[in-house]
């Protein structure tokens, strides 16, 4: 029998928790932002925030400070996470408080990149969108039915590079274009300059430049906002116009042709057109999956250009990995057919190929921001709520106590050879953390996968050879939220008579 509370029981809780709001507070107190570069008053450390290749500037930072760098910018705390270690404990483990995003008022207010998955804040919109996308790309058995789609654009890609051999960015873009566009909205690329690819390729060097940290005014001191367009200092606003219009368009003309068809009932399936017809849609349910396909478009048509960019730089500046990886491709695929994905778990050279990619360098170096939603402490310091907090990923994926020499672009470290184990898989840290994590990470596996193979085993990737001479390379990448490789030249040809045959075979 329970017995009834009595005025004691209740003196007793009360003075419990009394106790323990005493004690938390205390550790608080006790508790200390983690260190940093002093900052001046009122302002912090705005003057020495990086404005080039900031990933490298936080590193720099985190051997002088410790892995874990605490920054104040005018009042808004920020907190770099230099080591995979503390980037999971915080991002993954304790996702509930670490999922939400900062407002970025150039980009995602002013613009409209909120929309995006990648911006959107934490709460129902989110969780819907994916939802929505797990249907399509959740899993690996949900990607597995694009097979076909990704092998054939991977052939249509090397037929692409045999015709235009020295116009390999507008070719890599291209391809990436026309997977995402074909499985998002079931649109068929022009061979010519693609209308929706230049969309595309429009908005997301939209976007990169506006989600770059101090890139505008407006994200420092947000009253600016309230500035009318032509005010003195005020060209922001119309910038951001001219953006918005940008990225509307990227989401309301691929949606509207795909409706378009299914109202003559031609439409390829496709994600929106599934989802269209599948889907109860109730009030902004169509808004939902437009802005969802709208993420996939996004981020299918930039982030992955940037790893092939790289395979392409890997396997010129390092050319004994290129022909490592053809030799296990001759053995096991042979020379009368390209790749498929059933060849993948036979080539674990070519696995730790793609692998080294994503690490030597990623996508995006710093991933997007994450903001704190209520006072955490950890490892004795205190993350006060609201803080941004930033996981650098190409620091995380440059640990030389994680990963030995890793200026050095090596697939074996992913091997088990030599009584030595892989070291970690970089697709750990590459696409994120937490509940952030891109949910088409597995999508870009395999995308960037098949490309790697089929150009391995199609072609060699060398240095330009002018008047006897031969033109090194000197890697550069480009800063801003999506890294790219700066423009280089190459040699892309052939390996034999009937590599080239293969490529025309069908």
């Amino acid at each position: 029998m329970i017995r009834p509370l009595t005025l004691l029981d209740i003196a007793l809780a009360t003075l419990a928790v009394v106790l323990l709001k005493t004690i938390i507070t205390r550790s608080k107190q006790r508790a200390r932002y983690p260190p940093g570069p002093k900052g001046l008053p009122v302002i912090g450390n705005v003057l020495q925030m990086p404005k080039d290749r900031e990933w490298l500037t936080f590193a720099q930072w985190g051997e002088q400070f410790g892995n874990i760098v605490y920054l104040s910018l005018l009042g808004q705390p920020m907190i770099i996470l230099n080591s995979a270690k503390d980037a999971v404990a915080l991002l993954d483990k304790r996702s509930s408080i670490y999922s939400d995003r900062p407002i970025l008022y150039m980009g995602g207010e002013l613009i409209g990149w909120k929309y995006i998955l990648g911006l959107t804040p934490y709460g129902d919109r989110f969780r819907e969108y994916r939802r929505l996308m797990a249907k399509f790309i959740g899993g690996k058995t949900q990607v597995e039915r694009h097979f076909p789609v990704m092998e054939q654009e991977a052939t249509s890609f090397l037929k692409r590079i045999l015709r235009r051999p020295d116009d390999l960015g507008a070719n890599i873009r291209t391809h990436a274009g026309a997977i995402i566009l074909k499985l998002a909205y079931g649109y068929t690329i022009r061979e010519d300059e693609d209308p929706f690819v230049t969309l595309a390729d429009r908005a997301m060097a939209q976007f990169t430049e506006a989600t770059t940290p101090g890139a505008f005014l407006v994200d420092v001191f947000p009253l600016l906002r309230h500035m009318p367009a032509w005010f003195p200092g005020a060209s922001f606003k119309r910038t951001a116009q001219e953006w918005s219009d940008t990225l509307n368009s990227m989401a309301d003309v691929p949606h509207a042709f795909v409706k378009e068809q299914m109202a003559k009932d031609t439409e390829v399936p496709s994600f929106t057109s599934e989802l269209l017809r599948d889907e109860k849609l109730q009030e902004g349910q169509e808004f939902n999956i437009k802005w969802s396909a709208a993420s996939l478009y996004a981020g299918g048509a930039d982030t992955t250009v940037s790893s092939i960019h790289t395979f392409f730089l890997t396997m010129l500046l390092f050319p004994h990995v290129q022909k490592r990886a053809q030799a296990e491709i001759d053995s096991v695929v042979g020379t009368d057919r390209l790749p498929t994905f059933e060849d993948r778990a036979k080539l674990p050279y070519v696995e730790g190929v793609l692998k080294e990619v994503l690490r030597w360098h990623p996508i995006g170096p710093l991933g997007l921001p994450h903001r704190l939603a209520q006072d955490d402490t950890y490892e004795g310091h205190l993350f006060p709520k609201g803080a941004i907090v930033i996981a650098n990923i190409w620091k995380c994926l440059h640990d030389p106590d994680v990963y030995p020499n890793p200026s050095d672009f090596d697939p074996t470290r992913h091997l088990s050879e030599n009584g030595r184990s892989p070291q970690p898989d970089p697709r750990d840290y590459c696409f994120g953390f937490g509940r952030r994590i891109c949910p088409g990470l597995h999508l870009a596996d395999t995308s960037i996968w098949i490309t790697c193979a089929t150009v391995l085993a199609a072609f060699n990737i060398e240095n330009v050879v002018e008047n006897g001479r031969v033109i090194d390379i000197v890697p550069e990448y480009t800063s801003g939220t999506i890294s790219h490789p700066k423009p280089f030249r190459c040699s892309i040809k052939p390996r034999s008579t009937r590599a080239e045959a293969l490529i025309f075979s069908d």
